[in-house]
C-alpha cells in the first residue's frame, strides 16, 4: 500500500467466507494496521530529523469546526462547571485604602458620601536592605556580632521573598534558569546564573524532608493509586519520571529504569529493606519461581538491610539466571513493602503496564479500547465492525459509571454477563478480535469495580498529574546532576499535593522559607483530608 493511497476492500458475503478467505483477511489485516504503525513511525523520525535540522515538524492541523451541527459551547442547557457568576472582589484583602474628594467642588455641594472602586495592581521592584550589624568585644575577649532577622538563610546575600519568587517561577510555572536571569536583571537584581542554579538547589532540605513524607501518608490512607511513567533524560541518557497520585497527593520519583523492580523500589520509599515473608513466598509461588529456590530463599536469613546485603545472599546461594534473580527480587522487594504497613488489597490502577501489575491491579477501559480508535478501516464493513464493538463497549462502560455512583443498586453479575457478551464478539477481522481477546485476559482487572467501586474506571488523573512534568522535559530537557533530578522530582510532588489539597504553592513556600508555621505540614494534611472524606462517606450512609 503507497502512502496517500486509499484502497476500499470490497465486501465479502457470509457465504464466500470460506477458512482460507478467512486467513487471507487475516493476513491482509494484520498488514494494513503494521503499515499504517510504520508510516507514523516514519513521520516521527521526519519530524525529528526536521528539529534537529532547526526546521518545524509537519503542523498537526485540527479538523473544522465549521460544518458542526451547533457549537460545543451551546449544547445543552446546563452550564460549565464554574461559569456561574460571581463577585471578583469579595475575597480580595485590601492592603491599601485612599479617599479622593471632588477637585473644586462648586460652592453649595452637599457632601453624599464615597463610592467604593477596587484596583488591582502588582508590585515587583528590587528591594535592597543593608543591614549594620553590631559588633561588641565582652570582657573576656569574645567577638559578639548582632544576629540577622529571622527568614535570612546565614552566608546567603537574597532574602527569602527572593527565592519564594524563584522556586514558584521554576517549579510552577516553568520558567527556565537563563530567563529567570533575565528577568532579575532587568529588575535590577544583581546575581549570577551560578548563583540562581544554587538558590534553587541547594539549602532545601526541608522540601526534600516534607516531600519523602508523602507516599507514607498517601498509602497509609489511600485503598488505591493510580500510577503512570513518563520520559526523563537524565545527564544525556534515557531515564524515566514514575508518578504514584490519587486525589489526597501526587510522588514523581525519576529513575534509570521502568521495571517492576523499580517501580517497588519506588513505592518502598526511604527504605532500603529486602524482606522475606508470606507476601513473598507466594508471589513467588505465582510467578512460577522453581520450587528449589523458594526453599533456599525461605532457609536462612529472612530480611536484609540493604541491595549489597540481598546480594550477598543471592551470590550465596548461587543464584545467577535472570528471571529468577528478578523473581526472587520483586517478591522480597514486595515483602518489604508489606511489612512497612501497605495494606496488600491496595488497588493499583493503570494503563495496563505490566510492571504495575502487583497487589491488587486495575486497569484503565479508555486504554484498553484505544487500539480500536487507532485503527484506520479498509472498508466500509471494516468500518462498521469497528463502531459496533466500540458502542457494545462504551455503552457497558457508561453503565459501570452509573454502578460505581450507586453501587449499592446491585447489578454485579449482569454487568459481568455484558462484559462477556461484548469480549466475546467474533468479527471477520483479527485485529478486532485481538483487541476484544485482550480485554478478555483482563477481565478482572477490567471489572475491579464492580468490588471495589472507589477506583477509577480510567487514569486520566494520574495522566494529568505527569502532564506536567512532561512540559517541563519540553521547556528544559533533561536534568544534568542529581541534585537537579532530585529537586524537580521534589518540589514536582509537592506543587501537585498542594493544589490537590487546595493549598496555596505560594503562600507554602512563603510559610516553609520564612519559618511561619501557619501550614501544617503536607503529610498531615493527607492525613486530615482522608479523615474528613472517611467521615463524610459515614455520614452519608447513616443518612
Amino acid at each position: 500500500m503507497l502512502k496517500g493511497m486509499r484502497i476500499e476492500m470490497p465486501p465479502i458475503p457470509a457465504s464466500e467466507r470460506t477458512p482460507l478467505v478467512e486467513n487471507l483477511l487475516a493476513i491482509i489485516d494484520a498488514q494494513h494496521q503494521r503499515i499504517q504503525q510504520l508510516e507514523e513511525m516514519v513521520q516521527q523520525l521526519r519530524d525529528e530529523i526536521a528539529i534537529l535540522k532547526g526546521q518545524k515538524p509537519r503542523p498537526k492541523i485540527a479538523p473544522s469546526q465549521l460544518e458542526a451541527s451547533q457549537p460545543p459551547a451551546l449544547k445543552g442547557s446546563a452550564k460549565r462547571p464554574g461559569s456561574e457568576k460571581r463577585s471578583k472582589n469579595a475575597e480580595l484583602i485590601i492592603t491599601r485604602e485612599h479617599w479622593l474628594d471632588v477637585p473644586n467642588a462648586p460652592p453649595g455641594a452637599v457632601h453624599k458620601g464615597y463610592e467604593r472602586y477596587v484596583v488591582q495592581d502588582l508590585l515587583i521592584q528590587a528591594e535592597v536592605t543593608c543591614y549594620w550589624r553590631q559588633r561588641v568585644l565582652t570582657p573576656d575577649g569574645h567577638t559578639l556580632l548582632a544576629p540577622l532577622p529571622p527568614g535570612l538563610r546565614p552566608g546567603c546575600h537574597f532574602g527569602p521573598e527572593l527565592i519564594r519568587f524563584l522556586l514558584y517561577q521554576h517549579h510552577h510555572c516553568g520558567v527556565t534558569q537563563p530567563l529567570l536571569l533575565e528577568q532579575l536583571e532587568e529588575v535590577g537584581i544583581a546575581i549570577s546564573a551560578g548563583e540562581i542554579h544554587n538558590l534553587l538547589t541547594e539549602n532545601v532540605a526541608i522540601f526534600h524532608e516534607e516531600c519523602a513524607a508523602l507516599l507514607p501518608a498517601g498509602l497509609a490512607v489511600s485503598t488505591w493509586v493510580g500510577v503512570d511513567d513518563t520520559g526523563a533524560r537524565h545527564e544525556g541518557r534515557n531515564g524515566y519520571c514514575t508518578v504514584i497520585s490519587n486525589d489526597l497527593f501526587a510522588l514523581f520519583a525519576s529513575t534509570d529504569s521502568k521495571s517492576r523492580v523499580n517501580f517497588l523500589k519506588v513505592l518502598r520509599g526511604a527504605s532500603t529493606a529486602y524482606v522475606i515473608n508470606a507476601v513473598a513466598q507466594a508471589y513467588w509461588e505465582e510467578q512460577g519461581l522453581a520450587e528449589e529456590w523458594r526453599k533456599k530463599l525461605s532457609t536462612g536469613p529472612l530480611s536484609f538491610a540493604d541491595e549489597a546485603a540481598w546480594q550477598t545472599r543471592l551470590a550465596a546461594l548461587a543464584m545467577e539466571a535472570e528471571r529468577a534473580v528478578r523473581i526472587a527480587t520483586e517478591g522480597a522487594l514486595l515483602g518489604c513493602l508489606i511489612e512497612q504497613g501497605v495494606s496488600p488489597e491496595l488497588k493499583i490502577l493503570s494503563d495496563g503496564a505490566p510492571q504495575f501489575d502487583i497487589l491488587v491491579h486495575a486497569s484503565c477501559w479508555v486504554h484498553a479500547e484505544r487500539p480500536l480508535t487507532r485503527m484506520v478501516p479498509y472498508n466500509e464493513e471494516h468500518r462498521q465492525a469497528i463502531k459496533f464493538v466500540q458502542s457494545l463497549l462504551w455503552e457497558l462502560y457508561k453503565d459501570l459509571k452509573l454502578f460505581r455512583r450507586r453501587p449499592e443498586g446491585g447489578g454485579k453479575a449482569a454487568l459481568e454477563h455484558r462484559f462477556d457478551f461484548v469480549v466475546e464478539q467474533k468479527t471477520g477481522y483479527a485485529s478486532i478480535n485481538q483487541v476484544l481477546a485482550e480485554m478478555r485476559v483482563h477481565k478482572a482487572d477490567l471489572l475491579r469495580v464492580l468490588e471495589h467501586p472507589e477506583v477509577p474506571l480510567h487514569n486520566n488523573g494520574t495522566e494529568s498529574d505527569i502532564r506536567d512534568y512532561v512540559k517541563k522535559r519540553k521547556i528544559s530537557g533533561g536534568t544534568r546532576s542529581d541534585t537537579g533530578r532530585r529537586c524537580r522530582d521534589t518540589f514536582t510532588s509537592l506543587k501537585k499535593t498542594c493544589r490537590k489539597l487546595q493549598v496555596s504553592f505560594w503562600s507554602f513556600l512563603q510559610d516553609r522559607l520564612c519559618g511561619l508555621g501557619k501550614i501544617p505540614r503536607i503529610s498531615e494534611l493527607i492525613r486530615q483530608r482522608a479523615a474528613e472524606k472517611s467521615a463524610g462517606k459515614v455520614q452519608a450512609v447513616l443518612a
